[in-house]
């Protein structure tokens, strides 16, 4: 298990390699290169600079999280066997640059959904939560939302020229139901697996977040089902799983540490988002409502420890992050991509690793 930390690059970051380096147990850095447009070719010289900048401070360059998935791809527009030919020179330039996993999601137009980037919490950080009451009908509603509590970043999966064309895009998927988006997914799949396995660049698919349907746009990566379907549709190792903890839980009705179990034992997890959530309201019937909390178990309602031992037992030999942060000590920057808590949340899984590691001996 190598663990790393997500670093979006010295032109988007307040947060430095130099301090990333000092986290200790941190190994690698999960890079992307966030000014490329969806559907154009990474050049291998921007890559190699960036591996190059992550290697000159000790750390390695061996995840990308994302090459996103053009929207052409996922509705199969006449555009998507370009944007696939693309695609596979970008996982070539990365294979040829010693990346080994690429984490990619195939949700339509919205990476995932939030209500609150600002969410206080007693002890006075702030962290990311989803409350139901607080989404609105209308989709611009969010990205409006997002837009202003974003600090002046840009956020993963809300590209302001893109979401500036919502209403085109939701018109554009409105003949695309889970079936078409599956279809899409294995095409897609099928035409980009014989360059991962020339280059050795694993495919590992994040969950959708949330792992159910908004605004009545498909969702096909939810539950246990949908990763044994995916595993089944295209079966080659080349072909896995980000496993994030919190966006599978975030359905109470996921058992999180039967799925970690499961695909660890399948070879199938090749990333995992490792965080803790906080059910706000469990006893209300159907209430789906939570906020990021710290990782500790205690913090959440997510048994780490169990987590943890599900991925050792089971042979997982892959890459791991700490997943979003809170905001504390008085840090502003990125929601959810704050230094002070993810280094905190390194510190508390590598220890986890250590303790369960030693007494499996």
């Amino acid at each position: 298990m190598e663990l790393t930390f997500r670093w979006y690059g010295p032109n988007e970051e307040k947060i430095t390699l130099e301090q990333i380096r000092q986290i200790p147990g941190c190994k690698g850095i999960v890079g992307t290169l966030f000014d490329i447009p969806v559907g154009e070719v990474w050049p291998r010289e921007r890559i190699r600079a960036l591996r190059e900048m992550v290697e000159a401070n000790g750390l390695t360059l061996k995840v990308i999280e994302s090459v996103n998935v053009s929207d052409d791809i996922k509705i199969g527009t006449d555009k998507r066997d370009a944007h696939i030919e693309a695609y596979k020179e970008t996982i070539k330039n990365l294979g040829q640059e010693g990346v080994k996993v690429i984490c990619y999601n195939f949700m339509p137009v919205f990476d995932w959904v939030k209500s609150d980037l600002d969410y206080k919490l007693p002890d006075g950080s702030s962290t990311l939560a989803f409350v139901k009451a607080n989404i609105p009908d209308d989709p611009q509603e969010i990205i409006d939302t997002v837009a202003e509590g974003s600090g002046g970043f840009t956020l993963p999966g809300w590209e302001p020229e893109r979401l500036a064309q919502v209403k085109s895009l939701f018109e554009a998927y409105k003949d695309v139901d889970e079936e078409k988006l599956r279809e899409n997914l294995v095409y897609f799949l099928e035409a980009i697996m014989p360059v991962c396995e020339e280059y050795d660049v694993k495919m590992a698919i994040h969950p959708d977040d949330p792992p159910y349907s908004m605004w009545g746009l498909p969702r096909i990566i939810k539950n246990r089902e949908d990763l044994d379907w995916l595993c089944r549709a295209v079966d080659t190792p080349y072909n896995g799983i980000t496993l994030c903890c919190g966006s599978i839980a975030e359905e109470p009705g996921n058992d999180i540490y039967d799925i970690l179990a499961e695909f660890t034992r399948r070879g199938r997890i090749h990333f995992v988002h490792m965080r803790n959530i906080k059910y706000i309201s469990p006893e209300e019937p159907g209430n789906k409502d939570f906020y990021e909390a710290p990782h500790p178990s205690p913090c959440g309602s997510l048994d780490m420890y169990k987590m943890m031992k599900a991925l050792h037992d089971n042979g997982f030999e892959g890459f791991m992050r700490p997943d979003h942060g809170r905001m504390i000590w008085g840090e502003t920057g990125r929601p959810g991509y704050g230094l002070y808590d993810r280094a905190l949340g390194i510190a508390y899984i590598n220890g986890m690793w250590e303790a369960i590691e030693k007494s499996s001996k």
